[in-house]
């Protein structure tokens, strides 16, 4: 199958595209390749690829900077996708759109399953609602899956910043307030590539298993890498500024994809086995 994946420079694309190359004609591509926001341009790169299957994890994630030029965000995020999914079904081609937990507005206290209402309260999250509304509407052939604070190898996230900071010596302030999945790149592409051998068309929640907030995620990290002395500061996210304002609650529940068999491993279980990789166990 010829599979083209958008953004595979990224955390999620490169991780994709590694994972497919063995079993598929693959076109990893990112946005110097084509403009998605331009649907010429997006047009006529997907009729001359003729693609199988497109996968479209490229975005602008910057939420803070999405939170300072929304209309960027909608354009990139929103257009873009809209753009992919036309495109895909111009040519028959389902299409994965990778989303975000930021959706959901984090009010409540409960893990978010696939059909709880959707709430976005910053410009990041709208704009992935726009676009998971705007592929839903013109390709049939969809898959919307959100994941939530993604991290990879070889990409920045928010393992690397903690023990960055603490080989630094610098004072770490964590949130202890915002709370979701830890979603380890390579689970996460192992159960999109799972997910689209179903042809189970829909939305799917791919977190690793157990929501934690970002105190706690840190805390963990730290102890992993032997760090157990290194103080952190609890903080509230009301004493971290910032130009968006995350969801507070909104950790994920895999039901959905749970009902195919597919189910990711405990996120510390996710967190053990990326420092192992990375070399950064205790």
């Amino acid at each position: 199958m010829k599979i083209l994946v958008t953004g595979a420079a990224g955390n999620v694309g490169k991780e994709l595209v590694t994972q497919l190359q063995p079993n598929h004609d693959v076109v990893g591509v990112d946005l110097e390749h084509f403009d998605i926001v331009d649907w010429n341009s997006t047009n006529d790169f997907i009729q001359q690829q003729q693609p199988n299957l497109v996968i479209h994890p490229a975005a602008w994630t910057d939420v803070d900077g999405c939170a300072k030029d929304p209309d960027k965000a909608i354009r990139i995020n929103g257009l873009g996708a809209q753009n992919m999914a036309v495109a895909a079904a111009a040519v028959g081609a389902p299409i994965v759109h990778i989303s975000t937990n930021e959706v959901f507005d984090g009010y409540g206290d409960h893990l978010y399953k696939e059909y709880d209402q959707t709430h976005p309260t910053n410009p990041y999250g709208y704009s992935k609602w726009v676009a998971e509304r705007a592929v839903m509407a013109v390709n049939p052939q969809h898959y919307i899956v959100r994941p939530s604070w993604v991290f990879s190898h070889g990409g920045r996230n928010f393992i690397q910043a903690i023990l960055g900071a603490a080989e630094a010596g610098k004072t770490l302030r964590v949130v202890t307030n915002e709370v979701a999945n830890p979603t380890y790149s390579v689970d996460l592409a192992e159960a999109i590539i799972k997910l689209i051998a179903t042809g189970r068309y829909g939305i799917y929640h791919f977190g690793n298993e157990g929501a934690v907030s970002r105190y706690q995620f840190a805390r963990y990290i730290l102890d992993a890498a032997g760090y157990t002395d290194t103080p952190i500061l609890p903080i509230s996210a009301a004493e971290w500024p910032r130009s968006s304002t995350p969801p507070m609650y909104a950790g994920l529940e895999n039901h959905a994809g749970a009902m195919l068999g597919i189910r990711l491993r405990p996120w510390r279980e996710a967190v053990d086995a990326f420092m192992v990789k990375e070399g950064l166990s205790n």
